[in-house]
Parts: structure tokens; C-alpha cells; sequence
């Protein structure tokens, strides 16, 4: 063996005595103390789990006693209060279930307080309350236990029994634990059933129970609003449902069902949709003067002698900002990830990204601004200097077709027997002259299209709810302005008006009909008779002022805005129609020579 050889013997030694010692030493220490670190964090996590677990438990495992175990002392009904930095809510022992749900960060106009989301509750239909059964039972009227766990947390309980269908009794405690988090309009209800010894369930013909949503939603409904509704709103999968609220049943899967109104919504996601029965029944039978607006969700026989399901309930504003949280986990409190809850929100189809684009617009003007209805002239201004040019070579291919009626005329004449040929030869005279009829519709189409966008932006975006223009007459550009309103009911009037005075809509009329005689002394309304002229600058405008008279004052003030601007491109237009007009009759080749100029581009405007 030569000298090499030994030292690369011992030195392969060294290496391996070295690396054990290192292992013995320094990593398997380290693995240890992760291995322990790992496992004290699972530990936790498993007891703060279990915790939780007792906790969601709590009401319906209380000694695990009957009425006639435990000492009960008598119990009246009584209120109990839970306020958050979002929401101030009311329960009754009576059910356990809720009167009273305000939403401290929206103010009702009607009563200047939180908006109160638990509306039109009797005493036999109250918020989240249960029957035994299907939709059709009635509500559990008892007066529960009730344990107040915490700031955020509170218990109803109560020991039951009933007959099911092989003659035995079946004695178990139904517990309600609600759970809300300091900055979350989301809370938790657990609806747990908890068996005696020997019960097997709860089932009363194929169903456990229905849980039920408000009887109504806030602020206030009032059916004969056609600008407000009441939606049910439902999501499975990639199918969202939205359907005006009627009396039926809705047999679908759903991951969440709900009730939506224009700015505000309930809906219920139950943790394990697979438990609940795939139908849903829409109530809008009347009390107390006006239509409920509710939903009701049948849960599947309970097969176990212990159950317990967690709903996971939003009550709160109809808007992106809030509805898009729990699609990520990091953005909400309750760990939820791809709810979808944003499938509630109102959308407009084809006009959806035009819509974005015009609120997106606004809210930046306002950044500036800090007033919503100047936010809305500076962004009418915008708008008219963008389509200006389209409008102006709109008003002078109307001066060219003026220019035309004479050969028109002819054309008419002699083939009027020969509609076919009348055509070709019209399109030919257009050809020649380069006038495309169409070209005028297009500053029309867009403005329609603009303007139907902003009805939508008005009445599909919560941030425009409550935003103020002049206190005292536009107080919400999301609603009419009102200066004046009355109580008596007055034949006609009182449909129509809904017993208020607006003025904006007489402000648009007014700016509608001053434009139209703008318009038609510019001599735009060139070939058509004196009734039709007529009928569009005085019918149209009359027609609009008792459609739009209840719509939102924003979608007035926009299109009131555009008319008087409109009126000062008329003038200027018309000054330039007016200057062609004198050129054209001073060289006596009215198409040709006013082809040339409109070509050119070389006439002044001045």
C-alpha cells in the first residue's frame, strides 16, 4: 500500500468520524428541536381546534340535562344586545332569534339612523328563526336558555321532544350560538342538535328543520318604487340566480342563497351545503301593510344523535368592496376562500364595462372635486368635448343632405313606381357627394349609450348611495331630489309623483325643449314635415318628463347638463352651417363646391 492510498484512507475516515460527530452534534439537535417546535404548534392548533369546537357546541351540551335533571328557574323574555364597530344587533330570547339588525355605518334617511336590515318582524316570524320541518311548520315560539359568552358571542338553548314516525320519543337539546367578529358585516350561526340518550336524529318527515331569513330587508320597501327591488339571489358552481322575489320554491343546489335588494343584501352560506334539502322557498306574503321579502332553507334529516351546522350569514351593503373579501382568505375574518358572495352584485350585461369606466371616472373627478354632483358636470363636460367632433360633422352632413333635397326630390318623382331603382340611384347621388346617411346616427347611438350607462351607474353601485350634490334639494343623486312632500294621497298624482316635488326634472324638460328649437333653426330638422318636427321637439321631451320624474337626480343632472351644453355646440354649429349656407349660394355649386370646402378644410369657424 503506497503512501497515497494510507492518507486517503485516513482522510476518508476524518470525513466520516467528522460528519457523524457534526450530525450527533449540531443536526439532529436542530431536527429535534423543530420536530418539537412542529409539534408544540400542532398542539396548539389541534387545542385552540378543539376549543373552538366546544365553544360552537357550548349552547346545546350545557350539563347535557333535561328540564327535569337541572334546576331551570323560570325564564320571561327577555332582549339582548351585541354591538360591533359595524352592526348594532337585538336578539329575543324568544326563539333566540333576532328583532333588530342596524348597520351603524349607513344612515336611513327616513329615521337618520343605521340602516335597519331586520324589517317588518311579528311575533310569529322573526329573523333567523327555526321550525321543526319544512318551511311550511311554524317557528319555534319558546323562550330559550341563554348563555353570553363574550363580547362578540351568544347562546340560546332549549331541551326538546317529539314523536317520529315509529312511535318513539326523541328528547334532544337544540342550541343557537351566533358569533361576530369587531369588523365583519359576516357572522356565524351554529344550529346544533343535540340527542338524549337513545336519540337517533332528528327527523320529521325527511327534514331536520328551516332556517329563515328576515322577513324583510332595509331601509323600508315600498313595492310601488319600480327603481327599488327584491331579488332572490342564490350561486352553485358557476350558475348564479337572480329572480324578483315571489311566492315559490326555488328546487336548485345552491353554496349560498339570499335576498337582495338594490343597496343591501342578506345571504346564507351554510358551511356544508351538501346537508341542506336543494329547495328554497320565497315568501312574500303581506303584513302589516307592505309585501315580505324572505327566504327559507330546509336542512336533510339528521341521521346522528349529534349535529352541529355553522352558516356563515352576510348582512350588509350590495357592494364590491365588501362582497369580494371572502374570496380570499387573507382579506376576511373567517378564513373563507372563493365564496363568491360578488355573485349577488346588480350587474348590466353588455354596458358592465362602460359602467366601470364612467364610475371609475367620477370617483377620480371627486378626488378632486369632494362633490359628487360637480364630479358629474365636469365629467359631462369631458364627455362633450370628446364627442364633439362627431357631433359637428354630424351637423354639417345634415347641411349637405339639405343641400341634396332638391335631387332627392327629383329622384322621388321619377322613379316613384320603382322603389328598387329610387334606392340605387340615391346611393349613387351619396357616393358621388361622399355623404354617408349612417354617419349621423353615430353621435346619437353613443350618447344613448352613455346615457343608458349612467342609469345603471346610478342604480346598480352602492357608492353612489347617499352621495350629495346641494344640501336640502339634492341630498342622494341615487334618488329623485325632492323639495317639498305630502301625506294625502291625491287621485294620479300621488302614483305618479309618489307624493313628492322635484324640480330637476322640470329643469331638464325646459333645457330639453330650448335645444330642440336650437337644433331645428340650425336647419337639422331638413326634409322632415311639421308635425314631426313638432312631435320631437315638444312630445319627446313632454313624454321623458314623466318617465324620468322619479329616476335618480344623478341621471337628470348628467342629462340636464349635457342638453345646455349641447345648446352651446348647437350655436356654434349653427354659426358654421350658417357661413357654408352663404358660400354655397354666393359660387352657385351648392353640392360640389361645399364638397370642396368640407374636404378642404380650410373654412373658418370664426
Amino acid at each position: 500500500m503506497d503512501k497515497n492510498t494510507v492518507w486517503a484512507i485516513v482522510l476518508s475516515f476524518l470525513v466520516v468520524v467528522v460528519s457523524a460527530v457534526v450530525e450527533i452534534k449540531v443536526i439532529i439537535p436542530r431536527q429535534q428541536a423543530k420536530a418539537a417546535e412542529k409539534a408544540l404548534v400542532q398542539q396548539k392548533e389541534e387545542e385552540a381546534r378543539q376549543q373552538q369546537l366546544a365553544s360552537r357546541q357550548l349552547v346545546a351540551t350545557e350539563e347535557n340535562k333535561t328540564e327535569s335533571e337541572e334546576t331551570i328557574l323560570p325564564v320571561s323574555e327577555e332582549n339582548f344586545t351585541i354591538t360591533t364597530n359595524k352592526v348594532q344587533v337585538t336578539f329575543t330570547n324568544r326563539g333566540g332569534d333576532i328583532v333588530s339588525y342596524k348597520l351603524l355605518e349607513h344612515l336611513d334617511k327616513d329615521t337618520n339612523s343605521g340602516v335597519q336590515m331586520v324589517d317588518n318582524v311579528t311575533p310569529l316570524n322573526r329573523a333567523f328563526s327555526i321550525s321543526l320541518g319544512d318551511a311550511t311548520a311554524d317557528v319555534l315560539n319558546d323562550v330559550f336558555n341563554v348563555k353570553k359568552i363574550d363580547d362578540y358571542t351568544i347562546g340560546f338553548y332549549k331541551n326538546y321532544e317529539y314523536t317520529d314516525g315509529s312511535g318513539n320519543v326523541q328528547k334532544f337539546v337544540l342550541g343557537k350560538l351566533y358569533t361576530f367578529k369587531p369588523d365583519e358585516y359576516m357572522f356565524r350561526l351554529d344550529v346544533t342538535v343535540n340527542g338524549q340518550e337513545g336519540t337517533t336524529g332528528l327527523n320529521v318527515d325527511g327534514v331536520s328543520y328551516t332556517l329563515r331569513t328576515s322577513p324583510q330587508i332595509g331601509p323600508h320597501y315600498n313595492p310601488k318604487d319600480r327603481y327599488e327591488v327584491r331579488q332572490y339571489v342564490a350561486y352553485s358552481g358557476s350558475k348564479k340566480t337572480k329572480k324578483a322575489i315571489s311566492d315559490r320554491y326555488y328546487n336548485k343546489k345552491y353554496e349560498w342563497a339570499g335576498v337582495a335588494g338594490k343597496y343591501f343584501t342578506i345571504l346564507v352560506k351554510p358551511e356544508n351545503a351538501a346537508n341542506m334539502k336543494e329547495s328554497v322557498r320565497c315568501v312574500t306574503e303581506s303584513s302589516n301593510d307592505y309585501s315580505n321579502a324572505q327566504i327559507m332553507l330546509t336542512r336533510n334529516a339528521i341521521e346522528t344523535a349529534q349535529s352541529t351546522d355553522s352558516y356563515y350569514i352576510y348582512i350588509g351593503p350590495r357592494n364590491e368592496t365588501e362582497l369580494i373579501k371572502y374570496n380570499s382568505k387573507e382579506t376576511n375574518s373567517w378564513d373563507l376562500v372563493n365564496a363568491k358572495l360578488n355573485q349577488a352584485l346588480q350587474t348590466s350585461g353588455i354596458l358592465s364595462p362602460i359602467e366601470k369606466v364612467l364610475k371609475w371616472a367620477m370617483e377620480m373627478i371627486y378626488k378632486l372635486v369632494h362633490n359628487w354632483g360637480l364630479a358629474i358636470i365636469v365629467l359631462t363636460v369631458i364627455l362633450k368635448i370628446i364627442l364633439f367632433p362627431l357631433n359637428r360633422k354630424s351637423a354639417l352632413g345634415t347641411l349637405k343632405m339639405q343641400e341634396l333635397q332638391p335631387q332627392m326630390q327629383a329622384l322621388q318623382e321619377k322613379y316613384k313606381d320603382n322603389p328598387q331603382k329610387m334606392q340605387e340611384e340615391s346611393a349613387k347621388l351619396y357616393k358621388a357627394v361622399g355623404y354617408n346617411p349612417a354617419s349621423g346616427c353615430l353621435p346619437i347611438v353613443l350618447q344613448m349609450i352613455i346615457l343608458f350607462a349612467m342609469y345603471n351607474v346610478f342604480n346598480n353601485y352602492f357608492e353612489f348611495r347617499g352621495a350629495s350634490f346641494i344640501k336640502g334639494w339634492i341630498d342622494d343623486l341615487s334618488v329623485g331630489d325632492s323639495i317639498w312632500t305630502w301625506e294625502k294621497q291625491i287621485p294620479l298624482i300621488s302614483g305618479f309623483t309618489q307624493n313628492t316635488l322635484r324640480i330637476l326634472p322640470f329643469v331638464y324638460t325646459i333645457s330639453q325643449l330650448f335645444n330642440g328649437m336650437i337644433t331645428q333653426y340650425g336647419g337639422a330638422g331638413g326634409g322632415q314635415s311639421k308635425t314631426q318636427m313638432a312631435l320631437l321637439m315638444y312630445g319627446m321631451p313632454i313624454m321623458f318628463f314623466f318617465i324620468l320624474y322619479n329616476v335618480a337626480s344623478g341621471l337628470i343632472l348628467y342629462w340636464t347638463v349635457s342638453n345646455i351644453l349641447q345648446m352651446g355646440q348647437q350655436i356654434v354649429i349653427n354659426k358654421i352651417t350658417k357661413k357654408q349656407k352663404l358660400e354655397l349660394a354666393k359660387n352657385q355649386k351648392p353640392v360640389n363646391k361645399f364638397d370642396e370646402k368640407f374636404k378642404s378644410g380650410k373654412k373658418k369657424t370664426r
